[in-house]
């Protein structure tokens, strides 16, 4: 009996064999896979840093500022202010981002939220590039000169008019008023920590610039002048 003669065993068995999957439907099956990988890239860095920030902490460590559940800032662009450009939630992402909500008549509780955000920032010092600042305007007005960013880096403030949406976005603090809190954002676009206006300012900034320092330290994300 010669090879050719031979039949193969699922032939036999009435099955008929499969050639192997390909084509069409497993290159879209590797486009899913590489899509999945692409996500995970994204997230576990700042899923690193907020379980190394509050699950995994050292004995007797708190973090300064209130934290909540992630809440996603919405997809609405926010038109700037003078020569600011326009800014949206992508915008954001790759940076850590310290928020807050002012009139353009910019108060006490305003100016206070502005030193603060900005002396956390400029703490950072090599790490100064992954934070970025914004300042909600919440009326039909224009900030003062002297209030709007200056040419340093130090000053990198985006200055953009508010809408009803990025505002229901805000966790009210329990006074009720938007005015004086520092809001972080992740790298995500997701708010998650509220820092309530305190008369000490300074330490206010030494608060804030603690636990920026700390989220920095387990975040990779805008390292080696990414993103």
């Amino acid at each position: 009996m010669t090879s050719g003669t031979l039949a193969s065993p699922d032939i036999e068995r009435g099955r008929a064999v499969r050639p192997p999957r390909s084509g069409p439907l497993a290159a879209r099956r590797r486009a899913r896979l590489i899509l999945l990988l692409l996500a995970l890239v994204c997230i576990l860095p700042v899923a690193a840093s907020y379980l190394m920030f509050y699950v995994w902490q050292p004995q007797g460590r708190v973090n300064n500022g209130t934290l909540f559940e992630p809440v996603p800032l919405p997809d609405t662009v926010l038109a700037g202010i003078g020569d600011q450009p326009a800014l949206g939630r992508g915008g954001l992402q790759g940076h850590w981002t310290l928020l807050l909500a002012a009139p353009s008549i910019c108060d006490s509780a305003c100016a206070r939220a502005l030193y603060v955000s900005r002396q956390a920032r400029i703490a950072q010092a090599r790490e100064m590039e992954r934070v970025a600042r914004v300042w909600l305007v919440t009326d039909a007005g224009k900030p003062a000169a002297g209030q709007l960013p200056g040419p340093s880096a130090a000053d990198a403030l985006h200055v953009v008019r508010a809408d009803a949406a990025w505002l229901a976005a805000l966790p009210q603090p329990a006074s009720g008023s938007l005015a004086g809190a520092v809001y972080l954002v992740d790298p995500l676009g997701n708010v998650m920590m509220r820092f309530d206006d305190r008369l000490d300012v300074t330490e206010a900034a030494r608060a804030l610039t603690k636990d920026l320092q700390r989220l920095l330290k387990y975040s990779a994300l805008g390292r080696g002048g990414r993103p």
